[in-house]
Formats: structure tokens, C-alpha cells, sequence
């Protein structure tokens, strides 16, 4: 078979780097269920018009050729069909499907690849895990779900700190801010603006000037002014402060700061020195209408936001009822790629066994093959030595594969229980104690693989 080249922009972690990923979902997971949030799962395709309509553009999405060509020998006006870039989109279309039998104020997780097709480069890529939380409500969303959001992916990247992950800053703006500024600059397109901003970190202060008047239409003035709101960032309400002392004052533009406010203190109460208004955060998609979050890792910010999101008013819309939501994605994906390749962090070992049983010889692989299935039974990780070579060899075997325990079966050993189940040694230290299968315990650092600080010796 010729050699295979790696596609690039589609990930493929080795069984250390899978440990780290699946640790990272364990991790976010769980704090998810900590504030309540249920965990689903939506289909991975949805139709073309309806991820075009959210903001993305073609070039973006992946056709399915084949399902397409099957819809439409079925049916000639079957939707054209494409993998989703991301769940916010297939989020909305499962409320608005499910509305009758969900119970509402909706608080959902969700961890699932999506696709989206995007030069790759650090921390990019085609295909990528995305892990997200959105709540949503009929009519009204209560306020108070802009700071729990946050706050709640706060707290997920705070426990991942205790790993060695690097701390996360996560920065908050409202539209209603940036729109009634623009609005009351005169300039007309808001959208154009906000996606301009959006490119900051980008392009620079020059890029965003230049841009502002190219493509928005914006005079020098409207655009410095523009400018000097994207440069505002506090911790505390100063922020409003700092906001009217650039001379604009507009009713959207003061309803945006009472949330911003809001939202800053509220999140400083719960997260100290994590949550941070920052006015240039915008976020290019078209259906946010309230808050705006995105996160960097400080000492990592040329990673960009690893998470993300906002508040939305009419993305779910069940044709009756329109259901204002807020939410967040995480780019598990971008987050591992960076914790793997700067190695800031390691698993205590890449398999999950705790235990290789030797085998003496092949006469006697049942004797092994029973400890195993004993120790199985208790929850033990459990291998049996795949060759009955020379004990040390099998013990060089179990220490390739980093697996700290290695059982030498005993002569009486067998399904009947009876004592002389052998000996377990710890190859790492050397020690080496007589066990029995159905009492024996590895310590609980080495009963699973654990996930720690590159440092922190094995």
C-alpha cells in the first residue's frame, strides 16, 4: 500500500493526545451538568438555505453530493443539503421542532464534530470538536442567563487550570452598545461596522480604519470614533463611564450599557477577575442581538477565542413562538491542538490498563486469562500478556505501554477463588506484594489514566 498523506485541517490525535481530548469533554461535561444543563444531540446535516441565512457563506459549507442526488430523484424540491459549521444553527432548529415537549427556561449541552471549510492553520481546522451550552425561553429570556453562561464556562476553564491549562480570560461586550453607538455617528451599516471591528486583532488599528471607509462608507471621523470605542476595556462599571465620554448618547446605546454593567459586576461577584468588558469584542455572525463573549488563553492569545457566543432574540422561531436564547461553543479541538503541541500538559499514560497479568506459558493462559476477568469484574483495567515470553520481557512490554502493574500468576490460581493468585509488582517502583484478584486495589491515581501538568512527575 503507498504511503498516505495526512489531510490537512482534519485531526487525528495519537492515544496520548485522545486521553488529553476526552479528559478536556470529561472536564467540560460535568460542569455543564453542575449548573443543570441536559446533554443532546442533533443531526450532523441540515439544509443549505437555513446555515446560509445565520450569517456564514457558501464557500463555508460542505455539500453531500449523494444525499442531494437522492433527494432529488425523491422529490425535486428537496433542499440542498450540508454538514453543519456549527450547533448553534441545528440548536435552533431542534427547539423550534421540539417546542411541545421540552420544558422551558431549555438549558442544553452539546459535544459533536462539525465541519467547515476554512484554510487551516494553528488551532483551524475542517473538521472539529465543538462543545457548547444555549438556553433558551418562549418570548423572554431572563437577564440573569447572560451572566450564567459565562460564568459557567468560567468555571469549566478554572477547573482545567488544576491541570496545567493556561487561564482563560473571557471578554464581553453588547451589541446594543456598538449598534446605538454607530447609529448615532450616522452611520447606516451597522452589520458592515461590526464585521469590520470584528477583524481588530487582525488586521490592526490602520486595517480597521482603512476598512471602515472603504467598505462601510464611514468618514475619517466616524471611523476614529469607532475605533476609539473598540479600544475601551474595564473590569468594573467605569466602563459605561468611559463609553459616554465619547460624546454619543443613544436609548439602545444606554439600554446596552445597563446590561454590559450588569453583566461585568454580576460576573465579577461569582468569577473574580475572569469575566472583562472589552468594546471591541463584536462577533461577525448576524443573529446576535444582546452579549457577546469571546475567550483567549492568557500567554496564547495567537490562538485567538477558543470560545465564544451571545445573546440571540429571534434565531429559534417555532412559526408561533419566538424563543430568545444566549449561549457559548467551546473549540475543543483549537484548545487540545495548543495543550498538545506546547505540551502543557500529559497523561499519566496513553492506555487505559492498570494490570498486565503475565503468562507463564501458553498451557496455562487460562490461569491468567481468569485474574484478568476477576479483576475486570471490580472495575480494573486488565490485559494478559499477549506472548508467554520471559518475565522480563512481558515486564518490558507493560513498561512501552506505561502500564504500572504487572501480575505474575500463582500456582493455585483459577475461577475457584482459592488463594495463590500469584504476586503484583509496581514496575515503577519495584515493589512487589502477594495479591489475591477478588481484594487486590491499585492506588486511585492508578486505577485510570489521569491527565497533569507537564511537569508534574510521572
Amino acid at each position: 500500500m503507498p504511503r498516505v498523506a495526512p489531510l490537512s485541517g482534519f485531526p487525528e490525535w495519537l492515544p496520548a493526545g485522545r486521553v488529553v481530548e476526552q479528559h478536556v469533554i470529561d472536564v467540560m461535561t460535568s460542569t455543564f451538568a453542575l449548573f443543570g444543563y441536559a446533554g443532546i444531540e442533533t443531526r450532523a446535516v441540515e439544509p443549505v438555505e437555513s446555515l446560509l441565512s445565520k450569517g456564514e457563506t457558501s464557500k463555508e459549507i460542505y455539500l453531500l453530493r449523494r444525499l442531494q442526488a437522492e433527494a432529488a430523484e425523491a422529490d425535486a424540491g428537496e433542499s440542498q443539503l450540508g454538514l453543519h459549521f456549527d450547533l448553534t444553527v441545528p440548536f435552533a432548529r431542534y427547539v423550534a421542532e421540539n417546542s411541545g415537549r421540552l420544558t422551558f427556561p431549555f438549558k442544553r449541552f452539546q459535544v459533536q464534530k462539525v465541519w467547515r471549510g476554512e484554510r487551516p492553520q494553528d488551532g483551524r481546522f475542517r473538521e472539529f470538536v465543538q462543545a457548547d451550552i444555549d438556553v433558551v425561553a418562549p418570548d423572554e429570556l431572563p437577564a440573569h442567563f447572560e451572566i450564567e453562561v459565562p460564568v459557567v464556562m468560567a468555571t469549566a476553564f478554572e477547573r482545567l487550570r488544576e491541570l496545567g491549562v493556561p487561564q482563560a480570560r473571557v471578554s464581553v461586550n453588547n451589541r446594543r452598545v456598538s449598534q446605538g453607538f454607530y447609529e448615532g455617528l450616522g452611520i447606516e451599516d451597522v452589520d458592515g461596522t461590526l464585521r469590520v471591528i470584528d477583524k481588530l486583532d487582525k488586521i490592526g488599528a490602520g486595517g480597521v480604519l482603512a476598512a471602515l471607509q472603504a467598505e462601510v462608507g464611514a468618514s475619517e471621523e466616524q471611523a476614529r470614533a469607532c475605533l476609539a470605542l473598540a479600544e475601551i476595556t474595564a473590569t468594573d462599571a467605569s466602563v459605561a463611564d468611559q463609553v459616554l465620554a465619547l460624546g454619543v448618547r443613544t436609548p439602545l446605546l444606554e439600554q446596552g450599557l445597563d446590561e454590559l454593567v450588569g453583566l461585568v459586576e454580576g460576573a465579577a461577584a461569582l468569577v473574580p477577575g475572569v469575566v472583562v468588558a472589552d468594546l471591541k469584542i463584536a462577533r461577525g455572525l448576524d443573529y446576535y442581538t444582546g452579549s457577546v463573549y469571546e475567550t483567549t488563553l492568557l500567554g496564547h492569545e495567537n490562538l485567538g477565542s477558543i470560545c465564544s457566543g451571545g445573546r440571540y432574540d429571534s434565531l429559534v422561531d417555532d412559526g408561533s413562538t419566538t424563543y430568545p436564547g444566549v449561549g457559548m461553543s467551546v473549540g475543543i479541538s483549537r484548545l487540545v491542538s495548543r495543550l498538545l503541541r506546547d505540551e502543557l500538559v500529559r497523561p499519566t499514560r496513553p492506555v487505559p490498563t492498570a494490570v498486565l497479568v503475565a503468562v507463564v506459558d501458553e498451557d496455562t493462559r487460562d490461569r491468567s486469562n481468569a485474574i484478568a476477568r476477576r479483576l475486570r469484574a471490580r472495575g480494573i483495567a486488565t490485559e494478559v500478556a499477549p506472548v508467554a515470553a520471559k518475565f522480563g520481557k512481558q515486564i518490558r512490554y507493560a513498561d512501552r505501554r506505561d502500564i504500572p502493574f504487572v501480575w505474575f500468576p500463582g500456582a493455585g490460581a483459577g475461577d475457584d477463588g482459592e488463594p495463590g493468585d500469584g504476586e503484583v509488582k509496581d514496575i515503577r517502583s519495584g515493589d512487589q506484594v502477594a495479591a489475591e484478584a477478588d481484594t487486590w486495589q491499585p492506588p486511585a491515581d492508578d486505577l485510570r489514566p489521569r491527565v497533569v501538568p507537564a511537569g508534574e512527575p510521572r
